[in-house]
């Protein structure tokens, strides 16, 4: 009960709540861009391989099926660029966020171990690290961490590419740099280094080079040298196939690694759905819904970037993902100040400072067309905020 109450932070989303209520207040009623919940329909046959798999009486594999793990390695070399996945190195998830909160401990790691995350982050990075009683640290250059004085105690770095809620994409060359950095500092301590990639947003890519030739993955050749020991991708069909309902995830990488994953989840009963796992088999074998799932998320990013604009606000970074990272073009109000002036035309973002960015807030792609044509129209005659 004490790691509970004293050690992690207040639940962030709690503090939303008044200026959710302001939305509400508005005469059309709320848009809410806050929290990036898919809206649109889960594909029918996505749905029609979940029933069709409803006959499940026995347990199903923490493994995942053969088909699933199978679906997960031909996905990745189809449309991610990695050609030789390993089956033995995937294992499905309830969803990603458990693997985020939990790998730490899952890895073993404690006192005196460092966690590294982006500094504009998704906070369940920080509660994970803290949930195993290891120290997470901050930082947008996870080279000169692993390279520097504390290099040495640095056993888990993640990545977070694209980035929530920045939409930043990590090249190549910046993969690289981590992974050779992680494998450095892994020889000189002797002590196994992680470096996982959470890159749930890789198949919405808008701008270039991103868009045409794909969003790299840490298992990609060039970043790995044709090694993916200590190495680790997440991924998740909430976004891409509406299955965030259907909590689909999984993990890949180094079979090592995986294994002892694997081991754990089994003690544990962490065990992903069977019907669930034969959605996910289909979902990854079909790029036509993801497709067109793609181009309802651009149209409305499309229609809220100029509006935003007109709104007097900046979008940086947003290359890639689900959100736009904004901030006023003038001043420098704090995130909260910009969130209330929303809420007061009816539209609910969410405040950088839950981030780590306080000048900054996340607005969200996730609402239907109708609610995004309703922000717009509160948006555009309405001049700056």
């Amino acid at each position: 009960m004490g790691l509970l109450t004293g050690a992690l932070p207040d639940f962030p989303w709690d503090t939303l709540t008044p200026y959710g209520d302001r939305a509400r207040s508005h005469p059309g009623g709320i848009v809410d861009l806050s929290v990036g919940t898919p809206v649109d329909p889960t594909p029918e046959l996505l749905r029609r391989a979940l029933a069709d798999a409803a006959d499940a009486p026995g347990y199903p594999q923490t493994w995942g099926t053969p088909a699933l793990r199978t679906a997960v390695a031909g996905w990745f070399a189809r449309r991610r660029g990695v050609p030789d996945l390993d089956p033995a190195g995937v294992l499905p998830t309830v969803g990603s966020k458990e693997m985020v909160a939990f790998l730490p401990a899952l890895l073993g790691l404690g006192a005196g171990d460092l966690v590294a995350h982006p500094a504009a982050a998704y906070p369940t990075y920080d509660v994970g690290a803290r949930l195993a009683g290891a120290e997470p640290v901050a930082t947008d250059d996870p080279v000169a961490l692993l390279s520097g004085p504390d290099g040495d105690r640095v056993r888990l770095v993640w990545l977070n590419s694209p980035g929530n809620p920045d939409g930043r994409v990590l090249g190549v060359d910046e993969l690289r740099a981590v992974v050779e950095a992680a494998r450095a500092a892994q020889a000189r301590s002797g002590r196994p280094v992680v470096v996982a990639s959470d890159e749930c947003y890789a198949e919405l890519a808008w701008d270039e080079p991103w868009a045409s030739a794909g969003v790299p993955s840490v298992l990609d050749p060039r970043v790995t040298g044709g090694d993916v020991a200590g190495l680790l991708a997440l991924y998740s069909l909430s976004k891409q196939s509406n299955l965030a309902g259907y909590r689909a995830a999984f993990v890949a990488g180094d079979p090592a690694v995986v294994a002892g994953l694997l081991a754990t989840r089994k003690h544990a009963g962490m065990i992903v759905p069977a019907p669930v796992q034969a959605a996910m088999t289909v979902a990854l074998g079909d790029d036509a819904h993801v497709a067109e799932q793609r181009e309802r998320y651009r149209a409305r990013r499309a229609a809220l970037l100029g509006a935003l604009a007109g709104a007097g606000l900046v979008v940086d970074r947003s290359a890639a993902g689900l959100y736009l990272w904004a901030r006023p073009a003038e001043g420098d109000d704090d995130c909260w100040a910009t969130v209330g002036r929303l809420a007061d035309r009816g539209i609910l973002v969410a405040p950088g400072a839950f981030y780590g960015a306080p000048r900054h807030v996340r607005v969200a792609l996730t609402a239907t067309d109708e609610r995004i044509a309703a922000a717009v129209g509160r948006l555009t005659p309405a001049g700056a905020l």
